[in-house]
């Protein structure tokens, strides 16, 4: 039995295929600049002396990383209006993965944290600055230096994640490409076709980042 491949009934919706380009790519910066405010926050609790900052943080980050991102993104989507709370599919979809990478950037800015050596905090101490000063001048950027590869991978997970959101709705690119496949009945071309623009976005974010990383770190510390 031969298959005939036909990739050029994939045009009448090349619209489509874009907009749902466009869609993935705002879910995943504005997820990503959200989900690191809120990480940011959790790695600051999470490594707080007070348990009352300390506990909630770290009950947070199990909660969110023991459950399915599917349940959470339900939750938010169909669970919000049984309490009045009513949002569409894109907010949704922005709400549930804030919440989600939140949790999992808090893990990599704790680490990063903790990562620069107490003897660095102590010199910048000797030298006068104030706690504030120290956590800026000397803790953040070899922080920012050691966990930036991680938060790089994880912008890349988070775009490729965003494809679970056409389970409620939300017109990304996978949400495209099944809408495509049910006008065209071209399963093959049109999953094929996202999974080459999936790749292309990847490999384009991975070595913009590369060389952010050679730019703002290699290069500098060779300065």
């Amino acid at each position: 039995m031969s298959y005939n491949f036909r990739f050029n009934a994939l045009l009448p919706y090349t619209a489509d295929i874009v907009s749902g380009v466009v869609l993935t790519l705002e879910l995943s910066v504005v997820t990503m600049s959200i989900g690191l405010v809120i990480g940011f926050g959790v790695a600051l609790a999470s490594t707080s002396p007070v348990p009352a900052l300390r506990r909630p943080a770290r009950a947070y980050v199990e909660a969110i990383r023991n459950t399915p991102l599917l349940v959470q993104l339900f939750i938010v989507f169909f669970g919000l209006p049984s309490l009045g709370l009513r949002v569409d599919a894109v907010m949704a979809a922005t709400i549930g993965l804030s919440i989600n990478l939140g949790a999992y950037t808090g893990e990599i800015l704790r680490a990063g944290f903790e990562s620069v050596r107490g003897s660095q905090v102590e010199a910048g101490r000797s030298l006068g600055l104030n706690a504030s000063q120290t956590f800026i001048h000397v803790v953040l950027f070899p922080a920012i230096k050691a966990i930036y590869p991680a938060l790089a991978s994880q912008f890349i997970l988070l775009l490729l994640a965003t494809s679970v959101v056409s389970s409620i709705g939300a017109p990304e690119l996978f949400h495209q490409a099944s809408f495509i496949d049910s006008r065209t009945y071209r399963s093959f071309e049109a999953y094929t076709l996202i999974t080459l623009v999936y790749l292309a976005l990847t490999l384009g974010f991975r070595t913009l980042f590369a060389s952010v990383y050679w730019l703002v770190f290699v290069r500098r510390s060779r300065t």
